[in-house]
């Protein structure tokens, strides 16, 4: 059976015990939620064994340093229970030696991330660890089941081998295999093969691949550091002759990077480093790479991560002994060789096709039904030399492959048939994709179908969230951000996986990263990442904008450099292991201190180049930077964010005086945060959701006042966006959590729930599978975004999905690690049931809630180690041990989202009413009242040209200044009173449904400029904003973005009397007592 590599059983590592689960797909694709089970009982032997961050229950094979941490899970206790003491057995001994075991007792509560309680362990050294617990009365646990860690080569000094590469052979030249034969003796007790490379590796003994990684050794920064992969090769080297046979293909190493796509960006020649440990009685002999190897060309004629790999499947798949040539052997590199500490590549699972498509020019595709990352398995039989064509697509637009989201990435794969049966698996490549157009193979539409299989590549981490809710389409949205996560983690945290970039994007996995960690283990994963972000950092604290930095150079920027920071934090408080903190805390200092810099005595970081709120709905597609919100208010905020999590992190580590000094820095950045942009009412500087979310999620605001207010003006500008997204990238994770501190948690529900675009649900109404890159990657029509920018896979939008598990379900985590955990879900706003199954460092906690009417049942699921703390409606704060908790409670109407119910104050005061009913009176309570809103918005769509293309945001942003007026303003203010013309049937149709939607709102004033009680007064502003122009020199200013209603009015004016072009208006706030007064566009058109 000709194939790109044998298509056989790999060579098993016994001693890494979850080899077989790594390509169960079961086991990580479609992981079903721990079973129920009840944490109160006799106290149980400890289970779930972990060294450092590795898989629980699997042994580790050279992927650890000397002294790995250790943590254990206990899966039930005595209601009350706490741990007092642990005692650790270790059983230890290098090969061939005689092994000794000790037990040492540690003392204290934690369970997680034990430092290693013995001498450090050696190279090559193996160790056998048990553990069993005891409370405060001193009853010991069972012993738990051994776990097993052994370390591969910690020392350069160890390595006898050198690499070696295939001379002559370029990048473009067939994929070269580098070969050695051996006899093994007789008596060979275990076998080690530890290597690593330039480029990526497949490596084979006797034509059966070892190992399940794909694409090893991985993505690093090169120059600074390699991995190395050790496999237990012990029963495939059986006494008699053999050939090791290692594959090397381009990788990131010399294949394309980048949209520019750069060449050879790491070195020309691609290299193997291997060394292969045979122990027996009589010693250790090591076969390590040298001249005495050989290399020759393989039957993959091409590869390329971007372009796709090409296979000729007439050839013999690792080559043929005739074609043999010497190698050359090269320098150890200067890099390190560290251990594997981060799961590696695997494939995690299959998916089959769904359907054949036609297309419209007679193509056949397959559709999988899932946007994915991979690479197709196709077993097919045909012609001798006949070509079966694979091209990748994650949409279709007119019926067709849609292939120019892609850019330069050729995303084709290419199999020439040997006329037997061949099965063709491109693995020295990978694909984003849900289609692939198939040219070339010989049956029907049901012999395709069943001859394709997608095998999904990711990191091999375990799931650790199961979300579920009332709404399907919130449901699929998590389940969308999972996938995203799957398809983006294969090596780096990538921003897609398909177009010609795929790169480490530090902005990306900094908004993030919390909800990564809370779906998938991924601990040790970012970690890794980490340890090169802060490689590459340069002494001014300026870090790359990708890691790893192929796109040269360093910056200091708001988001994307505070990766520096929020990721490390992030995967603290969700695993409890404080060496990551102090692994990154010099690196957070050095960015801290180079922004300190930057901003100098003001303490505000203003000035130079900024992404800002990214990807801003309002920006051109051109033109992804250009936001509302002020790059300098979003900087400063980010100082204090990541000068305040610097400070904890010295804390956490022992470092008093330097988590002293961080910590006044952040609260100086703060009072100068405030003096400058936050008025006394919390009205923010450039007055759009992106800085108001950034300062109440992050408690940037000192006083009540500034919070309400704050909260009340954010909930404002989302009900005047008709609950779409305003926000870019920057903002979009921080509005829900930001609302309901703010105490607007039914407009945080409403947000989450909407389907117009741009919002969350917007995808998923189009058949979205993944997080797209852009709110409108797909139009309404079917047809791609124009931009330049347009994945259909790039997780950071998907970071809602914190929000979700914490917030919605309501199972957060108070302490690192989960030692603390509360458990306060937000009910009702349109959500009839919530709840998360969450797979903990301590173990399993989960959350279910229902809502029947004002009766709430919730239960909660606490492991034994931590504790939690219940917040729910209408019930007094507790909190709670180990154990299944159940708890039903009468919910105040206020807090479900009942009829009339309000919230911060009441209508008036800018609460939301997001079911609807009670009594509508002001333009507020309309808009919160989405069946009367829907009326109204219906009563005005495609009645006139303003209200042709987004009915509902037209006319939002006519009451942009009307919210506190009564509803029955708004036939008028939709009409902008008469003085735009033809809105006579608009006016006529508002004035019918107002009337039956709003019949108890109180008559309109006569005069339409006159102030109402609370109402907002208009003024005539300046086209520049400037002081003898019409304007307020001392009000804070924002200028209308591109699709404000505004702009949408003096375009229609101008167009409808000819009139010239003008500058556009700016926008100014003040405040009036408790009234904000905003002066807006209208009096300048």
């Amino acid at each position: 059976m000709p194939t790109h590599a044998p298509d056989r059983a790999p060579v098993s590592d016994p001693a890494a015990g979850s080899s077989a689960d790594l390509a169960d797909p079961d086991t990580l694709l479609d992981a079903a939620p721990p079973p129920p089970a009840d944490p109160v009982g006799p106290l149980a032997a400890p289970a779930r064994l972990r060294a450092d961050h590795h898989r629980a229950g699997a042994d580790v094979l050279g992927g650890t340093g000397p002294a790995p941490a250790l943590s254990w899970e206990v899966p039930a206790a005595p209601a009350g229970w706490t741990q007092a003491r642990a005692e650790i057995e270790i059983t230890r001994g290098l090969p061939a030696s005689a092994a000794t075991t000790e037990t040492v007792a540690l003392d204290g509560p934690s369970q997680l991330f034990r430092p290693w309680p013995s001498a450090p362990l050696a190279s090559r050294e193996r160790a056998a660890w048990r553990v069993r617990v005891a409370g405060p009365d001193g009853v010991l646990s069972p012993w738990s089941a051994p776990a097993v860690v052994e370390t591969g080569l910690l020392e350069r000094s160890d390595w006898t081998a050198r690499p070696i590469t295939a001379p002559g052979n370029a990048r473009t030249d067939a994929a070269p295999v580098l070969v050695r034969r051996l006899t093994v003796p007789a008596g060979v007790s275990a076998a080690r093969l530890h290597l690593t490379a330039a480029g990526v590796y497949e490596a084979f003994i006797d034509g059966v691949k070892v190992g399940r990684h794909e694409l090893a050794p991985g993505w690093t920064e090169y120059a600074d550091r390699l991995l190395v992969q050790t496999h237990d090769v012990t029963a495939a080297l059986t006494p008699g002759e053999h050939e090791i046979a290692v594959v090397l293909g381009n990788g990131w190493y010399r294949g394309n990077l980048t949209w520019q796509m750069r060449e050879c960006v790491y070195g020309r020649a691609l290299w193997l480093l291997a060394q292969l440990e045979l122990t027996g009685e009589g010693g250790t002999d090591v076969v390590a790479t040298d001249g005495t190897w050989a290399w020759r060309p393989s039957n993959v004629t091409a590869n390329d991560l971007y372009n796709g790999q090409s296979t000729d499947l007439r050839l013999p798949a690792l080559g043929e002994a005739g074609a043999e040539a010497p190698v050359e052997v090269l320098p150890l590199p200067g890099a390190a060789l560290e251990p594997t500490v981060l799961p590696l590549p695997t494939v995690i699972g299959q998916v089959a096709p769904v359907e054949v498509v036609t297309t419209p020019s007679g193509r056949r595709i397959l559709d999988f039904s899932q946007n994915l990352t991979g690479h197709v398995r196709l077993a097919v039989r045909g012609q001798a030399g006949a070509v079966v064509t694979l091209r990748h697509a994650e949409v279709l637009e007119d019926g067709e492959l849609g292939t120019r989201p892609l850019r330069h990435a050729e995303a084709t794969d290419r199999a020439i048939l040997s006329g037997g049966d061949d099965v063709f698996a491109p693995t020295l490549t990978q694909h984003g994709f849900r289609y692939v157009e198939v040219d070339g193979f010989p049956g029907d539409d049901d012999a395709l179908l069943a001859a394709a299989a997608a095998r999904v590549v990711s990191a091999g981490m375990e799931r650790a969230a199961w979300f579920d809710c009332s709404s399907e389409p919130v449901a699929r949205l998590v389940e969308n951000t999972r996938w995203s996560t799957i398809d983006n983690f294969i090596t780096v945290p990538t921003d897609c996986p398909q177009r010609d970039e795929r790169l480490g994007w530090t902005g990306d996995i900094g908004v993030f990263a919390p909800t990564a960690l809370s779906l998938y283990d991924a601990a040790a994963f970012l970690a890794s990442w980490t340890t090169d972000l802060a490689a590459a950092q340069t002494p001014d604290g300026a870090v790359p904008v990708v890691i790893p930095d192929v796109l040269g150079g360093t910056r200091l920027t708001c988001a994307w450099g505070d990766a520096v920071a929020l990721v490390p934090w992030a995967v603290y408080e969700a695993s409890g292991d404080a060496a990551v903190l102090a692994a990154s805390v010099d690196a957070m200092a050095r960015f801290v201190d180079g922004v300190e810099r930057a901003a100098g005595p003001s303490r505000l970081w203003r000035g130079g180049f900024q992404f800002g709120d990214w990807l801003d709905p309002d920006a051109p597609p051109q033109n992804p930077g250009a936001a509302k919100a002020d790059p300098d208010v979003v900087a400063t905020a980010y100082f204090a964010r990541s000068a305040g999590i610097t400070a904890r992190a010295c804390a956490i580590l022992g470092q008093t005086e330097r988590a002293a000094r961080y910590e006044a820095l952040a609260a100086a950045v703060r009072a100068a945060y405030l003096d400058a942009y936050v008025t006394a009412d919390g009205l923010i500087l450039s007055d759009c959701a992106t800085v108001y979310a950034q300062a109440l999620a992050w408690d940037l605001l000192d006083t009540p006042r500034r919070v309400a207010g704050a909260g009340r003006r954010l909930a404002d500008l989302v009900r005047l966006r008709s609950f779409r997204i305003s926000t870019g990238f920057v903002g979009t994770p921080l509005v829900p959590a930001a609302l309901v501190k703010g105490g607007q948690a039914a407009t945080a529900a409403r947000l989450v729930l909407e389907r117009g675009c741009p919002s969350w649900l917007y995808p998923v109404t189009m058949g979205a599978t993944t997080i797209w890159e852009r709110w409108d990657s797909m139009l309404p029509d079917g047809s791609i975004n124009p931009g330049e920018m347009t994945s259909f896979n790039h997780y950071a939008l998907g970071a809602v999905t914190q929000w979700l598990i914490s917030d919605l379900a309501g199972l957060d985590l108070a302490a690192p690690g989960g030692a603390a955990l509360r458990v306060a879900p937000q009910v009702g706003h349109g959500f009839t049931s919530a709840g998360v199954v969450r797979r903990l460092p301590l173990g399993v906690a989960s959350v279910a809630w229902e809502l029947d009417g004002d009766r709430l049942r919730v239960s909660a699921r606490v492991p034994v180690g931590a504790t939690a703390e219940l917040v729910l409606p209408g019930a007094a704060p507790e909190t709670v041990g180990h154990g299944l908790h159940e708890r039903a409670v009468t919910v105040p109407g206020e807090a479900s989202g009942a009829a009339g119910a309000g919230e911060g104050g009441g209508a008036d005061e800018g609460g939301a009413r997001p079911g609807g009913g009670g009594e509508i009176l002001t333009v507020r309570d309309l808009i919160d009242d989405e069946a009367a809103w829907s009326r109204v918005v219906d009563a005005v769509a495609g009645k006139h040209p303003v209200y042709a293309e987004d009915p509902a945001r037209a006319l939002a942003g006519f009451l942009t200044h009307e919210l506190d007026t009564t509803a029955r303003v708004i036939p008028g203010a939709a009409t902008m009173y008469g003085f735009i013309p033809g809105m006579e049937e608009v006016a006529s149709a508002l004035e019918a449904v107002i009337a039956e939607v709003a019949p108890a709102a109180p008559a309109r004033r006569p005069h339409p400029g006159s102030p109402w009680r609370g109402a907002v007064a208009v003024g005539r502003v300046g086209p520049l904003g400037r002081s003898g122009a019409g304007s307020c020199p001392n009000l804070l200013q924002r200028r209308p973005g591109p699709g404000s209603t505004a702009r949408r009015i003096a375009e229609y004016q101008r167009s409808s009397s000819g009139a010239p072009a003008r500058s556009e208006p700016l926008q100014q706030i003040r405040t009036n007592g408790a009234a904000e007064v905003i002066h807006g566009a209208r009096g300048c058109l």
